[in-house]
């Protein structure tokens, strides 16, 4: 039964475990370092464009308020 086992885990040990090592360090040094300036860039554009919609959002709610009071009770 113990001779079964032997050959996984030696080719574990030789081979899958350094590579999962060296991957995990790896993306443990690139979260660590933050983000890029791409990233960055990306970010404070993706807040810019859930501030417009928010306030689109607001807007045609306004309008739904005023033009058709009982929307938000209205059961469809």
């Amino acid at each position: 039964m113990i001779d079964i086992l032997v050959a996984p885990i030696i080719i574990f040990l030789i081979i899958v475990a350094p590579i999962w090592l060296i991957l995990h360090y790896r993306s443990k040094r690139q979260v660590s370092q933050g983000l890029t300036e791409e990233e960055y860039a990306q970010l404070n554009e993706l807040i810019t464009r859930a501030d417009k919609m928010a306030q689109r959002i607001d807007t045609l709610e306004a309008i739904l308020d005023t033009e058709a009071p009982q929307w938000r009770t209205r059961d469809d």
